[in-house]
């Protein structure tokens, strides 16, 4: 497989892809648009950091690209949909640079409440003037942090140690992580607006949060509020901020972020008590080779089809979670491939039923299941990313749900797959957190271990199917590894793990014996 790199990685992030023995590695920093488009078509993933646009155009060339990894936190360059409808995993490192953000808000934050440049200015001019500079003090003061998510969680724990209050507006975040960091909720932006004495910005910039401050909102701040924004430029209009500090609305400023960097034009450049840096949140020596470590590694592992925690259009999932999910996504994907590797018919509906796996993240879950039951007939890439674009674009229903009391088995999972003609069932668990087991296929009921190659057939009850099968495939060299039987009504099915593929010439010989209804080979 092969990997271009195109923009500036730390050293370490280069060497892991490296180091990597079923990779290639180009590193092409100064490359051009024009050559890029002419050689993607080589690669299977690209690293890049913000320059560097995946947009439409450029995947209109990329026909073999499967990652795309963006060094950093944001993925304002990457068209994400784009990626999603093609099966392209797109990862980014939101992890590596949080600690150096959150305490680059901090130090804009203490830096223009104390009004330290303006000082550190003076000085160095050998002007020794305090006129002016009369900051103000953190202690018992409330800070109304927009955005309680990872950078924001950092920097309210990291205030609290000041004895600040903790307000936070993030309308999106579950109140449980607002008792994590103990902050009180603000159902609105503009109750944050009133109550705060400090704001510091910690959103995505999206449509939503584009100007989400402007000439509006400062009006209904608290006169000589400090506000810090080391998130995404634009969040905070320039040009209303620049107002308000001149009006003395704002007390101080420590702006990190500007919405036309890198062009120095804003209207902040240049103003007393307001403090700005060049997007040097993330830029210390320990997040810059986190983030080279880190995008190599997801890059890597996505290529080998392996679940990666930050992959921007999938489910985020912690590290802790994949190892206790491992194994319910190969169950999940194990009872998807089932279907049609036994039945023909066009599905209309899935049903998911999850039983005891409430703490779960089901909709990963989910995904592996479509993933499998996709993969049999479809030669386009159905995987984590677009399994549910693939059931959508299919005009498959797929309704999901969960009941927490479990049965005799702790932990299930059913599919009710629906067709025109019929629906379909077939469920699995996993015992003891490593064991996974089918228990059902079609009504019958059995308790196997899946592998590679299995035999599902079909019979009339009655003496000497097993003998009859079991003969045939002796003949034809197929060695059977286990074999149960379940029984419903006048008909049995036997479930046969072999140890080898087994050739349509044998199949078809099966299919004609006596009282066999069918047989289908089932590959995982």
């Amino acid at each position: 497989m092969k990997i271009i790199v195109t923009e500036k990685i730390a050293d370490k992030g280069i060497e892991v892809l490296k180091q990597a023995k079923d990779v290639q590695v180009d590193v092409r920093f100064d490359i051009e648009r024009a050559e890029l488009l002419k050689i993607i078509p080589e690669y299977d993933a690209i690293v890049v950091r913000s320059v560097t646009k995946i947009n439409e155009e450029f995947y209109q060339h990329a026909t073999n690209l499967k990652v795309v990894g963006r060094a950093g936190n944001g993925v304002d360059n990457i068209d994400v949909e784009g990626a999603t409808k093609r099966g392209i995993i797109a990862v980014n490192t939101p992890e590596s640079n949080i600690v150096s953000a959150a305490e680059h808000s901090i130090g804009l934050l203490l830096s223009s409440a104390r009004n330290i440049t303006m000082a550190h200015e003076r000085i160095t001019s050998k002007v020794w003037d305090r006129n002016g500079l009369k900051g103000s003090e953190l202690l018992g003061k409330t800070v109304g942090i927009i955005g309680l998510g990872r950078i924001g969680g950092l920097v309210a724990t990291r205030l609290k140690a000041f004895d600040m209050k903790i307000i936070a507006y993030d309308p999106y975040i579950g109140e449980a992580r607002f008792q994590k960091y103990g902050a009180e909720r603000c159902g609105t932006l503009d109750e944050l607006l009133a109550k705060a004495d400090f704001i510091t910005v910690h959103t995505p910039k999206t449509e939503e949060t584009f100007n989400m401050i402007s000439d509006e909102q400062f009006k209904k701040v608290k006169k000589g509020v400090r506000v810090v924004n080391c998130a995404r430029g634009g969040i905070i209009n320039e040009d209303a901020l620049a107002k308000a500090l001149k009006a003395g609305i704002v007390g101080s400023a420590g702006i990190d972020v500007l919405v036309d960097e890198p062009n120095p034009t804003s209207p902040l450049i240049g103003m007393d008590h307001c403090v700005l840096t060049p997007h040097i949140g993330a830029d210390t020596v320990e997040a810059q080779d986190n983030v080279g470590k880190t995008i190599a590694e997801e890059v890597l592992a996505a290529l080998r089809g392996e679940i990666v925690p930050n992959a921007v259009n999938l489910p985020t999932l912690q590290p802790q979670e994949l190892g206790v999910m491992k194994n319910y996504l190969q169950l999940g994907e194990f009872l998807g491939k089932i279907y049609y590797q036994l039945e023909k018919e066009a599905i209309d509906k899935v049903e998911i039923i999850y039983q005891g796996l409430d703490k779960i993240e089901t909709s990963m879950l989910s995904r592996a299941i479509l993933k499998g039951l996709f993969q049999p007939i479809l030669k386009e890439r159905v995987n984590y990313v677009n399994a549910l674009l693939t059931a959508e674009a299919r005009g498959v229903d797929v309704i999901e749900s969960i009941n927490k009391t479990a049965d005799k088995h702790q932990n299930l999972i059913k599919l009710n797959i629906c067709s025109a003609e019929k629906i379909f069932t077939v469920s699995g668990t996993v015992f003891d957190k490593t064991e996974i087991r089918i228990l059902e296929i079609d009504g019958y009921k059995f308790d196997l271990t899946p592998t590679p190659f299995m035999l599902v057939a079909k019979n009339e009850d009655k003496p000497g199917m097993i003998g009859q099968i079991g003969t045939l495939l002796g003949a034809s060299k197929v060695n059977i590894a286990t074999m149960q039987v379940s029984r419903a009504e006048d008909s049995a099915m036997m479930f046969m793990t072999v140890d080898s593929n087994v050739n349509k010439a044998t199949l078809d010989l099966l299919r004609g014996l006596e009282g066999i209804i069918k047989v289908d080979l089932v590959r995982l």
